[in-house]
Order: C-alpha cells, then structure tokens, then sequence
C-alpha cells in the first residue's frame, strides 16, 4: 500500500516539476526573443560605475528570469573583450538579486490562478498582432504553466505530511550541512536555482518544511546554480573563468557568513515576515513559503552591498587566484606600438602607425601561409606559432587581432589626422587608412573562404588530385610572396617595394589561367577532379582575391610626389 502511494507520488511530482521545467524555459525564451539583444546591449554599455552595473545585472535577471543566463552573457562579453571581468562583476552582484523574484512570486500563490495565466497568454500569443505582443503571450503562457506545474506538484505531497519514510527523510535536512550539500548538489543536477526554489516552496506550502531547513538549502542552491557558469566558461580565457570563480566565491562566502547565524537569521526573517494563526504544519504551510522567498531575498541582498564597496579587493584576488596565461595573452587582440602620448608629435606617431601597419600585414601574411594548408595535407595540422592550436583555430584567432587592430589603428589614425599635417603626412594618414581596410578584407576573406570549403571538403569525403594541389601550392606560394613583400614596403611605406607587387600582376594572372585550363581538362577524364570542382576552383578564387587586395593596398602607398601608384 505504502510501495503503490509512494511510486503514485513520485509520478505525478514528476509530471509537475516537467510542467514548472517547462514553464521556465518557455517564459525565459520567449523573454529573451523579446528584450534578449537590448539585455545584452545594457550590460554590454554599463560603464565602470559598480552602483550602476549591479541595477542593471538585477533589472536584466528579473527581465530574462534566469541568473545562469546573465552570468553566461556576461562570460561572453568578457571572452569577446566587449567588457573587463572587473566591470562584469558588479552585474554579476545585481544578477544574483534579480534571482530572487521567482522565489517572491512562488511564495504569492499565484497557482490557483495558473490556468487562467496560461489561457490569457496563449491568446495574446495566438491573437496577438504585432512581434512583441505575441512574444508577451508566449512569455504569459510559460508563466501559467510554471505555476500549474507548482500546482501538481503541490498537490502531489499533500499524502507526505502523515508518510513516515518522507517525514523521517525531512528530519535529516534539520542538520543545516546536510541541507546545504543537498541544496548544491540538485541544483548543479537541475541547472537551475529558480527550479529548485519552486520545489522548496512547494514543500513548504504543505508544511513540510521549516524555515531554518530552507534556509540551508536555499544557500546550496546558491552555489549549485554556479556549474552554469563554470560550465560556459570551460575553455575560455582566463578573464572569463574569473567572471564564473568570483560567482563560485561570491555565493561559497554567503554559506560561510549565514550557516553559523543560522538560528538568529531565522528569528530576523519571522521578525519581518507575516504571521499566520493556528499551530503545526498547516502554521508552517501558510508562513514558511513566504519566509523562504525573503530568506533567498535579503542573503543575495545583503551579500552583493556587502561585496559592492570591496569590488576593487575582490578583483585583486580573482586575479592572485587566476593570473593570466602569458601564452593565452599572446593569443589576445591587442596593440603593440600605438601610443597616445606620440600624437602631439604627428610625425613620431606616424612612425608608431606605420610599425602597428605592418605588424598587421605580417598577421595577414600568417592567415594566408595557413590557407592552403588543410587541402593539401590530411588532419587538421599545427598552427606555425601556437602549437596548441590546430591551423583553422589559428585562423581564427588572427582574424580576431586583425579586427581589432583594424578599429584601433583606424581611430589613432584618425586622431592624427586632427593634428596639424604637412602634404605629405596627410597623405600617409590616408593611405593608412585604406591599407588597414583592405588588410583586415584580407583576414575576412582567408577565414570565410576556409571555413565553408574545409566543410564542403569534409562532406565530399574526397581529396583534390595530386596535378591540382601542386598548381595550388604554386598560386599560393606566389601570393605568399607578394604578402611578404608588402609587408617589408609597409614598414617604410617604400613605393619601389610595393611596386614589384603590382608589376607581379602579370605572372600572377598567367599561373591561374594555367591551372583553370589544367584542371578543366583533369575534370573530363578524373572522377576525383569532377567530385571537387567547386572546391578547387573557389580556392583559386581565395588566392584572387588575396592577390586583388594586395594590389590595392600596394598601389595605396604614395611616391614622394604625392602620386599613389593606382
């Protein structure tokens, strides 16, 4: 009897908490389709100012529902250099209050109100004319559902409060270690804190839980919800890992400062809180949820105004704890040779340009020796450099610098040129500007034409004929040259050097004529040749284009009369 009770218990708590899981993801994806690019832009603008950035990380996670969702924005801005883990960490305090509003709507009651919620939202959804309405509709239907699935589940225990197995189960969760490591561990297995606060208050809506038990596992699932964050930062650069160890540290401090105040901490939420009538587990079923839900309030709020005015500190010792990588920092996007205290001196700052130019021409040069690689040779081989790194991660990698270089030397370029120039350097100014355009035209087109191709590659299961590969390898050593080339030019802004590029015009468009007709004949008579014609052909549209560029940024480099050489 009690075998047949428990497995109907388990079943139907089950089918509720698919129904809250559900509602969840429902409501926060339809929330992140409505507002999810302005969240991303509002944490990505918050300026250096912590009071800011912790309104923002609150008024997002209330927005998008999900604290894991933010921390991982935030990851990824700090990974894509959009943001510095020391600007993401205010956020990161504000995300975790912003987590609280789930608990305080669950401990409202809202579940006998769920169906007409869902009803409503599923007709705005339906009904609804413009994007953002139906979108509202969507997010209102996720909403009932989460409530009708804390309604099962509720619903569900109700034959818990008289089971002595669950009661005898509940007494062990009074040990508050106990609690918390059971807190940790559900949530780090449900990925969500708003899922496993929902089930504490339904537990606590049949008066199956006191306030201190929820106390402690509302401090695990604290630091359960934290493997979100661990998790999208696996991989990633050390400024991002830093983003997930300070929510890791942020929360493990919280258990450390409220487990052994556990008791008076109780005491203070009954204080604060609204009291019921009665007495036993109906007492405790109409205060606890609400207790609860100010519990998880005032600890996420008390610890981030406690971290706030220690923010500086606290970035200390993330980065005592995880310094960077002196290899990962070579991996980074960054200047070598601009220096703003040069452009009162035009022409020193000039020479900074030119060296920062050139370094970016040499990083092109890489990406395109690299280009060729993965058709000509089987696996996916060594980056020149960074051995760790496969030849199309490398290309990624430089495509990143070249961007960045590309904005960077664009705005110091265009802070010279507010200087006082003679003829000749505004002329230069200019030309720079031009050759870092097509410079980092170069890196996009080396990493586009890489990626699609190595995949339509793979998907033929087929390897290029050895005629084909050695008429490449001749285009592309050609290429290489004229890469080499410009960059000894750019480095002097030497006309004559560049000069040999352009005159290599000819030569270069003989060679490809040469290995179009070469290979058209091989396509008659060679299955191989047949399978990857589009292959072999858009390589050699790669290394046109490549050559163009190179054209264009030689003939931007001007004569000492002032003539470029277009």
């Amino acid at each position: 009897m009690h075998e047949t009770l428990s497995w109907e218990i388990l079943f139907v708590f089950i089918g509720g908490l698919a129904l809250f899981l559900y509602g969840i993801n429902v409501m926060s994806s339809a929330l992140k389709k409505a507002t999810g690019a302005g969240v991303r832009r509002l944490i990505s603008r918050i300026s250096g100012n912590p009071l800011y950035g912790l309104l923002a990380g609150a008024f997002a996670t209330v927005i998008v529902q999900s604290s894991s969702t933010i921390i991982a924005i935030l990851v990824g801005l700090v990974q894509a250099r959009l943001m510095t883990y020391s600007e993401a960490l205010a956020v990161m305090l504000g995300a975790e209050i912003g987590t609280t509003a789930m608990a305080q709507l669950v401990a409202f009651r809202l579940h006998d109100y769920a169906l007409i919620i869902f009803a409503t939202g599923f007709a705005l959804s339906v009904l609804g004319k413009s994007e953002s309405l139906r979108f509202t509709g969507e997010a209102l239907s996720g909403f009932g559902l989460l409530f009708f699935g804390l309604k099962v589940m509720s619903e569900a225990v109700v034959p818990l409060q008289s089971y002595a197995p669950f009661l005898s189960l509940l007494r062990y969760l009074d040990n508050p270690l106990l609690g918390v490591g059971v807190g940790m561990l559900l949530t780090a297995l449900m990925h969500s804190s708003a899922a496993f606060i929902g089930i504490l208050v339904t537990l606590a809506l049949q008066g199956s839980l006191t306030l201190e038990a929820g106390m402690a596992l509302v401090l695990g699932s604290n630091v359960g919800t934290c493997i979100t964050a661990v998790l999208a930062s696996s991989g990633m650069k050390r400024a991002a890992k830093r983003v997930a160890l300070a929510q890791v540290l942020f929360n493990a401090t919280g258990i450390f400062l409220f487990l052994p105040f556990l008791q008076q901490f109780a005491e203070l939420i009954r204080f604060f809180s609204p009291m019921a009538g009665g007495y036993g587990a109906g007492k405790l079923a109409n205060e606890v949820p609400r207790q609860i839900a100010n519990a998880h309030l005032l600890i996420n709020l008390f610890m981030a105004l406690f971290f706030l005015p220690f923010l500086s500190l606290f970035d200390r010792l993330l980065y005592w704890l995880l310094p960077d990588n002196p290899e990962e920092s070579r991996l980074l996007p960054s200047v070598w040779y601009l220096k703003e205290s040069a452009l009162t001196t035009p022409f020193l700052a000039l020479g900074y340009a030119k060296a920062e130019v050139a370094r970016m021409g040499s990083i092109a040069g890489k990406m395109v020796r690299a280009s060729l690689y993965s058709f000509i040779n089987s696996g996916p081989g060594k980056d020149e450099v960074f051995p760790h790194l496969s030849v199309i991660g490398g290309i990624h990698m430089r495509e990143e610098k070249l961007d960045f270089l590309e904005s960077r030397i664009s705005d110091y370029l265009i802070k010279i040129s507010r200087s006082a120039l003679n003829e000749h350097e505004s002329r230069e100014v200019f030309a720079l500007m031009n050759i870092v355009t097509n410079l980092e035209s170069i890196g996009d087109v080396v990493e586009t034409f890489s990626a699609k191709l190595l995949e339509k590659k793979r998907e033929l299961k087929s390897d290029l004929s050895n005629a084909g590969k050695n008429e490449l390898v001749e285009i592309h050593s050609l290429v290489c040259l004229e890469i080499e080339q410009l960059v000894g030019s750019l480095k002097e802004m030497d006309p004559f050097m560049a000069g040999v590029v352009i005159h290599g015009d000819e030569e270069f468009k003989k060679l490809v004529a040469q290995a179009e007709t070469a290979h058209l004949r091989r396509v008659f008579v060679m299955h191989e040749a047949e399978v990857t014609h589009d292959v072999h052909t858009e390589l050699i549209d790669l290394l046109e284009q490549v050559h163009h560029y190179c054209k264009i940024i030689a003939g931007n480099i001007p004569h000492s009369d002032g003539m470029s050489q277009r």
